[in-house]
């Protein structure tokens, strides 16, 4: 009997310290990094970090895509894959695979991050103000930095390393140079309207069977809006619309959120037509949708 009771306690220890490795295994393929976005293609993103210049980061459709929100950044508003844009500082979690690459479990950013990012994409420079307030952010990331453990030489190093990088996307994104215009279709609304014409979804669905047949693609939707009224409405109806022509791309014609970049509102910039006549301001309000190729995937 006592014998019995021996082999039975050294099977559940056996059993235990087997469950503790495993444990710990599971525990050291998890990763987390910080690093801002300098390449994006279907599935994958590209990121400088202060580690790697080019870490390559996998995103599934099980990867969790949130805005970080509040004071103490403690509050979550769930994005899409559409957000992730070169020139966006972003936070990884997740594992690394026999390719050493990061397939992320989960992929967070700021607000005013996204926004700079997105004006960059648009291809305008953030304002004045935006400008500043990146410095301001860029001063207490460093404060923080200090206040914390590590050195004030390695704090001031990862500083540089960021601000170099946003510079250095303003300068590769401001433009298309990198890309070729594959097709375009242009999309227009009545004065006040943000709703899709019905007449222009087989333009769109056209647009799309011809991206989805080609290498590499990816899909660009800015939205603009005459400069009748205040700049504020103006602002949100080029947003409104681009969401409704980015939404029908997604779900009637079947384009995937990894092959979608996130629509730019560009109010009432970059005119076509005269404002001060009918016509002008009905070709001003518009949704503009390109298929997009980059140069080095096409070999040119």
């Amino acid at each position: 009997m006592y014998r019995n009771r021996f082999l039975t306690l050294a099977f559940v220890l056996t059993m235990s310290m087997g469950a503790l490795l495993l444990m710990d295994g599971v525990a050291t393929a998890q990763a987390k990094v910080e690093g801002l976005i300098v390449g994006r293609s279907g599935a994958t993103m590209t990121l400088q970090t202060s580690d790697s210049p080019k870490l390559v980061v996998v995103l599934t459709d099980d990867t969790q895509v949130a805005q970080v929100q509040g004071m103490f950044k403690a509050r979550r508003k769930q994005m899409s894959m559409a957000a992730l844009v070169p020139g966006l500082l972003v936070k990884v979690q997740g594992t690394n695979d026999a390719q050493n690459q990061l397939v992320a479990t989960s992929v967070t950013f700021k607000g005013n991050d996204l926004e700079n990012a997105q004006a960059i994409q648009a291809g305008m420079q953030p304002a004045k103000e935006q400008i500043e307030q990146s410095q301001q952010e860029l001063e207490q990331q460093k404060a923080a930095l200090q206040q914390q453990q590590q050195q004030v030489a390695e704090a001031q190093e990862k500083i540089a390393v960021n601000k170099a990088a946003i510079e250095d996307a303003n300068k590769r994104f401001g433009q298309l140079d990198d890309y070729h215009i594959l097709d375009e279709v242009t999309v227009y609304f009545g004065n006040g309207k943000v709703a899709l014409d019905p007449k222009y979804k087989p333009q769109l669905l056209q647009l799309a069977e011809k991206a989805t047949g080609t290498n590499g693609y990816m899909i660009q939707v800015k939205g603009y809006a005459s400069a009748v009224g205040s700049v504020t409405l103006n602002q949100q109806l080029s947003e409104d619309r681009a969401d409704n022509v980015a939404e029908f791309l997604l779900q009637q014609g079947h384009i995937p959120l990894t092959r979608m970049l996130a629509p730019a509102a560009m109010g009432e910039s970059r005119q076509v037509g005269n404002d001060n006549s009918a016509e002008g301001q009905a070709a001003n309000r518009r949704v503009v949708i390109r298929i997009l190729q980059n140069k080095g995937i096409a070999g040119t």
